[in-house]
């Protein structure tokens, strides 16, 4: 896409060192506020006597606000300027980070965590379009680098960090500081991104697909609402209409959006892209991969505390091998594919899948005195076979995407990853607290891990239609 400065001729490389970092500050706050709130959630739940529905709204509310809103927060940045929208997305999250740590209620907590997801989808867009289009040749890849490794950076920060603050209780906040921490930091980052960042804006910016973004919402809604909700309330009958309504909303999203495209409009996701192979076949793999990944957290973190009576910082401990496996698996992915290419998928779901069995033995034969050291194994094997498997998914999906559509591939692909995220949590979420209230939560966590095993086991098997197609 073509890009000029608001305030400047072009420059072929406008982003300091100082901007780098203000930028990859951005990257990092949406990731890390996801994983900060999975170590904390059992001590918020018995703070503000949250039910295991709210608690699982809390992270889901998050991640459905950002997906919904993060094709919307990057065609604002085109239109607008980009540095523009980066410093009102970061803003916005200061504020509503603030907010998070003042809710009085589990309520508004919810309520406050949906308006930081939006917050999100303003910001996270920007970075990538702004390295792209203020940098360029080598240094634009070496920071594109920089940022696929963010991910599994601020997943350890975020574990780490979650503990330690909830356990320090620092000036009686207890969990509160997890958000409040965010209020400093976004301020410093406003402060630096004012001086540091260049302002660039798309040329011919697309127009907002309002229905699109409306009817993808309401279909996530419709689907996770009595997700979460049902078994709480019994499953009372608007919950079945909302179920009905989830495909339906679904159905006429897709016919908006293929109306939108033939009549030459923006769409909020092109559908033209599903008929690119790898595109089609990556995406079935996305959900099941990122849904296993967004329950196995938030399920992970329960079952540490509540399970296994762990503090705040213990669970955070006790997961970051799971993180820094992940990480040291990212990096060198990049590597791996090399040699094995796309089949790499399947070896990291294996790898994931021995890591979850080994979990399951070790549920089976050390509960209820399971400690860091018993689960360390499993989780070792899981974040390394998650972070084979993670950045090969991402580049088989968007292998065969057209170069002119690869912001538009990279938008449909992030929005699946953040709906399958809050997907994820909501239904292995479900199964955890029903298995839980009838059999204990022994059997709950090893039920989990058997449904996420599973997964993984067809992932494996599903990415080899990728081999054989390359």
């Amino acid at each position: 896409m073509a890009v000029t400065s608001l305030s400047a001729p072009p420059r072929t490389d406008g982003l300091t060192r100082a901007g780098l970092g203000t930028v990859l500050l951005g990257a990092a706050l949406a990731p890390i506020d996801l994983f900060i709130v999975n170590v904390a959630l059992p001590t918020i739940g018995a703070d503000l006597h949250a039910t295991a529905a709210t608690l699982e709204w809390i992270v889901a509310g998050y991640g459905i606000a950002f997906a919904v809103l993060l094709v919307v927060g990057g065609r604002l940045g085109d239109a607008f300027g980009r540095r523009r929208l980066f410093l009102i997305g970061l803003a916005a999250f200061t504020v509503t980070s603030l907010a998070c740590g003042l809710a009085p209620d589990a309520g508004v907590l919810v309520g406050a965590r949906m308006l930081q997801g939006a917050a999100a989808a303003l910001l996270v867009p920007q970075v990538l379009s702004i390295v792209q289009s203020a940098t360029t040749g080598e240094r634009r890849s070496r920071i594109l680098g920089y940022y696929g490794a963010t991910g599994g950076i601020a997943m350890v920060i975020g574990l780490l960090a979650g503990g330690l603050l909830a356990t320090a209780d620092i000036a009686g906040t207890g969990w509160r500081m997890i958000f409040l921490v965010n209020v400093p930091i976004g301020l410093a980052g406003l402060a630096l991104g004012r001086r540091t960042l260049p302002e660039t804006r798309a040329a011919d910016p697309l127009s907002i697909d309002r229905w699109g973004t409306l009817l993808l919402g309401v279909t996530l809604l419709a689907l996770l609402v009595p997700v979460l909700e049902g078994r709480a309330l019994g499953w009372p009958a608007w919950c079945w209409v909302l179920l009905a309504v989830a495909p339906l909303a679904a159905v006429a999203f897709v016919a908006v959006e293929r109306a939108r495209e033939s009549g030459g409009r923006a769409t909020l996701l092109p559908m033209s892209l599903l008929a690119v192979p790898s595109l089609r076949r990556g995406l079935l793999l996305a959900v099941p991969f990122f849904a296993g990944v967004g329950g196995f957290m938030f399920v992970y973190a329960l079952t540490l505390q509540d399970g296994l009576a762990l503090s705040p910082l213990a669970s955070g401990l006790a997961l970051t091998p799971f993180a820094a496996a992940f990480l040291a698996a990212s990096l060198l992915s990049s590597r791996l594919v090399a040699r094995h290419g796309i089949r790499l998928i399947s070896i990291g779901a294996l790898v994931q899948a021995l890591g979850l069995l080994v979990l399951i033995g070790a549920a089976l034969l050390a509960w209820p005195d399971l400690n860091v050291v018993d689960l360390a194994p499993g989780t070792i094997l899981c974040g390394f076979g998650q972070g084979l498997s993670g950045p090969t998914l991402f580049r088989a999906v968007l292998s065969d995407v057209p170069h002119s559509s690869a912001g538009a591939g990279s938008g449909v692909l992030t929005t699946t990853q953040q709906s399958s995220l809050a997907l994820g949590v909501a239904v292995l979420g479900t199964v955890f607290a029903t298995v839980s209230a009838a059999a204990g939560i022994q059997v709950a966590v090893i039920t989990v891990t058997a449904v996420q095993a599973v997964l993984v086991a067809a992932i494996a098997v599903g990415a080899t239609r990728f081999t054989r197609a390359s």
